[in-house]
């Protein structure tokens, strides 16, 4: 996959210089469209993944375990390790993958990279439990709000956090409305645009 363009994110007082497949067209293919999961949505660059990587370079992360779960391009699993933490970025597909060890290299940032799926998550789990847990524009399909409440429970626990920016996908709200049983959530609007909230959880009876 050779065929890339750069995309400069000024972020922290750094340009964060990132490479993306030029044509994401290119990257479909008939499983592709028969099984929606395997769209190849990791090749944008996301306005809630800049939104969640300003959130987490705006931190101090000192040498905590950061986990982050589609991490599409890698931006925010880059700030995470800028900012000193010790990172896991997964993703269901390689080529994400890829991308985002070769955009952390770029950077001189020390990214981990492992394949994962939400209903398989053996490596996720082996890591846990997580100090912060980072996910952004994952929640676009109902079923995936579902993996998610089930699964979140399992990474963090009552010292951990888990922040997810989104746009607004009807997904989010439910999964947000759902979650409110068993998290503590605080919802602030990317400054650089209200559309993208970054929603910060914690599990009930937690600490900051």
């Amino acid at each position: 996959m050779d065929d890339v363009v750069e995309e400069i994110v000024p972020l922290a007082g750094r340009d964060v210089r990132l490479l993306r497949p030029r044509d994401t067209d290119a990257l479909l293919d008939e499983e592709a469209f028969e099984h929606e999961e395997f769209l190849p949505y990791w090749a944008e660059m996301w306005p809630s993944s800049i939104a969640l990587a300003r959130a987490v370079a705006a931190r101090s992360l000192g040498r905590r375990r950061v986990l982050e779960l589609g991490c599409g391009l890698g931006l925010p699993s880059i700030l995470a390790a800028l900012a000193g933490a010790d990172v896991l970025a997964t993703d269901w597909s390689p080529d994400a993958l890829r991308f985002a060890a070769r955009n952390a290299e770029r950077n001189r940032a020390s990214v981990r990279t492992a394949q994962v799926a939400w209903s398989q998550p053996g490596p996720l789990l082996a890591g846990a439990p997580w100090d912060l847990v980072l996910a952004s524009d994952v929640l676009y399909e109902r079923r995936m709000a579902d993996e998610l409440l089930a699964l979140l429970p399992r990474l963090v626990d009552a010292r951990g956090a888990v922040w997810l920016a989104d746009p607004g996908r009807p997904p989010a709200a439910d999964f947000l409305r759902r979650a409110r049983a068993d998290w503590e959530i605080a919802s602030r609007p990317d400054p650089a645009g209200p559309r993208v909230q970054v929603h910060r959880l914690r599990r009930r009876g937690g600490g900051e």
